[in-house]
């Protein structure tokens, strides 16, 4: 019998995720389905438990409902706990729906793996507070980073998450005008500014020479922070596309036990939608 999963969230018709699952699923030899399902903003744990009661076997979460997925898992990974948000259940056989979080995993997977990055000792610039960063923060500090410094338009909004942090490893908070004089070996860009166009204020020095950029987000073309990242010297000028297909991996590796490989499929996504045939 085919395996049914699903991605859960609203709106939910962009989503890319069937299609790489599909792909990952051919790769690998997987009797499995992968649907999107359009999440009913009053009864999100309704959908969910609906879908298990028939026969669901795992589902993804995006926007918005990742808290919720939080609250609603019974057992939750440590990155999980700490990210305070879900992004991949599954039915346990005596019932209990277990909770984990793939984006910080998948994020430092295609900084390490993909591209190279080596994190033992450098300094890392975390750019928001909010959810992305939050669902990061963990992985990264486990990657043995000198410093990570979470920077926020708020400051106390980037303080209170580093100080939650604070067991982790070594991690600060600051606003964005403390970032004046400092140097990073790695922006990462968390915040939602690129949606509109927009990058967060920073010092035209903060990058040190060599320096990476990382934008979760992604797009056809460059984002604004990889053109600030090109703009202001970039060892690589590096977009979310990849973190996408990891963090899926990561969750098909939890629900088949198999690792796919993930280059080829980033490839498909890389070229014109009307090509993609995953």
């Amino acid at each position: 019998m085919t395996d049914r999963y699903a991605v859960i969230g609203n709106p939910i018709a962009h989503s890319k995720s069937p299609r790489i699952h599909a792909a990952f699923a051919r790769q690998t030899g997987q009797d499995l389905s992968y649907e999107r399902i359009l999440g009913s903003l009053d009864d999100f744990a309704g959908d969910v438990r609906r879908f298990f009661a028939d026969g669901g076997r795992g589902l993804n979460v995006t926007v918005p409902f990742k808290e919720q997925a939080w609250a609603l898992a019974e057992r939750r990974s440590p990155r999980a706990q700490s990210a305070g948000a879900v992004n991949t259940l599954t039915p346990l056989p005596d019932g209990v729906i277990a909770g984990d979080n793939t984006d910080g995993p998948g994020l430092v997977r295609d900084l390490a793996v993909n591209h190279g990055f080596a994190f033992a000792g450098r300094r890392v610039l975390l750019l928001g507070a909010g959810g992305a960063a939050r669902g990061v923060l963990r992985p990264l500090l486990e990657t043995g980073v000198a410093e990570l410094v979470i920077a926020n338009r708020t400051a106390a909004r980037a303080l209170e998450l580093a100080a939650a942090a604070k067991g982790l490893g070594p991690v600060s908070g600051c606003g964005l005008a403390a970032l004046t004089g400092q140097r990073f070996d790695l922006i990462i860009n968390a915040t939602s500014a690129g949606l509109t166009g927009e990058v967060p204020p920073l010092p035209d020095d903060c990058l040190a020479e060599g320096g990476w950029t990382y934008d979760m987000l992604y797009g056809d073309e460059p984002t604004a922070f990889c053109r600030w990242g090109a703009d202001h010297g970039a060892g690589r000028a590096l977009d979310g596309l990849g973190m996408l297909v990891e963090q899926a991996a990561e969750s098909f590796i939890i629900w088949r036990g198999v690792r796919p490989d993930t280059r080829p499929v980033i490839a498909l996504l890389r070229r014109r939608e009307g090509e993609i045939t995953a």
